[in-house]
């Protein structure tokens, strides 16, 4: 599963914001794996991988649903200022919502 603050679901039902920057100590999810995220449904992940928050660009920024490199950075040290600080590593997951959501 994967949580996002309710900011960002809206973009995610648009499919403006088609991937997310997450902090772990090890790679917790895989390519074409299937997730959930409340509030919007299933999703299929397409790519997991390492990444250096420093070398990000404006225009990684974009699928994450910041306009800018620098604003993505901000709110990822606000939200993970305390795994930054152990070291955790940086993995950008790409994904896509399911059209078909499983029933009951």
């Amino acid at each position: 599963m994967l949580l996002f603050k309710k900011k960002f679901l809206e973009a995610i039902r648009r499919g403006e914001k088609t991937q997310t920057i997450r902090l772990w100590r090890w790679r917790m999810m895989r390519a074409g794996q299937r997730s959930y995220i409340p509030g919007i449904g299933y999703i299929r992940i397409e790519r997991v991988e390492p990444v250096n928050l420093e070398d990000l660009t404006d225009a990684d920024a974009v699928p994450d649903g910041f306009a800018t490199a620098d604003a993505l950075r901000e709110e990822l040290h606000t939200l993970y200022a305390e795994k930054l600080a152990a070291g955790y590593q940086a993995f950008r997951v790409v994904f896509h919502v399911l059209e078909e959501q499983p029933t009951g």
